[in-house]
């Protein structure tokens, strides 16, 4: 019998943390990821989230198929993340136009890059998708980090990040770059703004 692993259950420190700040140690975990630019509400976007969503399912349904990965467990597909910084650092925030990111899915332990192709070739099949050609599988971590739990609109973001810098500065950190990450709990196709679950994160170093 396959063992079970539930994101919310067994690393509720990474996904679910407060509506307050923490300090967190963030190990490195296995990716699959996609590189862009550009407003992430634009169809490029949309279009890269579903050829991760894509290959992520099929990946958690392998059991199913004539070869199953080495040490294979069940586990429920975890969430989209993504890493945000801006192609020119000189613009404003709001210039959505002039962001920079990585959209990413965490992977289980037991996909290798064998078979982390094999997928991908399946998925190209069954449901084409130009950006699947675009994923990649790799390791990311971000150390030690500070992250808290923001309730509402991706547009109210910035005070939870001032409220978390404020909370580094009173406890001897700061923050390393403007880079940070948000983790995507909740479907904004179908949860009211106001109660949208994001995670927020970013890198810190002692002063």
């Amino acid at each position: 019998m396959y063992k079970k692993v539930d994101y919310k259950k067994d690393y509720k420190a990474l996904y679910l943390p407060k509506k307050a700040p923490t300090i967190i140690d963030v190990p490195a975990m296995s990716y699959a990821m996609i590189h862009g630019t550009g407003d992430p509400n634009g169809e490029d976007f949309a279009e890269a989230t579903a050829a991760l969503y894509s290959l992520s399912y099929a990946v958690k349904m392998s059991y199913k198929g004539k070869e199953i990965p080495k040490d294979y467990y069940e586990y429920t597909v975890f969430p989209l993340e993504g890493i945000w910084d801006l192609v020119d650092k000189t613009k404003s925030i709001n210039d959505k136009g002039n962001y920079k990111y990585t959209i990413m899915i965490r992977q289980p332990d037991f996909l290798t890059q064998e078979f982390f192709t094999k997928f991908l070739e399946i998925c190209k099949k069954k449901k084409p998708n130009g950006f699947l050609e675009r994923i990649i599988l790799g390791e990311v971590t971000d150390g030690l980090s500070c992250q808290m739990m923001h309730i509402g609109s991706y547009d109210d973001e910035p005070a939870s990040f001032a409220k978390m810098e404020e909370y580094c500065q009173d406890n001897g950190y700061r923050r390393k770059s403007k880079t940070h990450r948000e983790i995507y709990l909740s479907d904004p196709r179908k949860t009211a703004v106001e109660k949208l679950k994001t995670v927020l994160r970013f890198s810190i170093e002692a002063i």
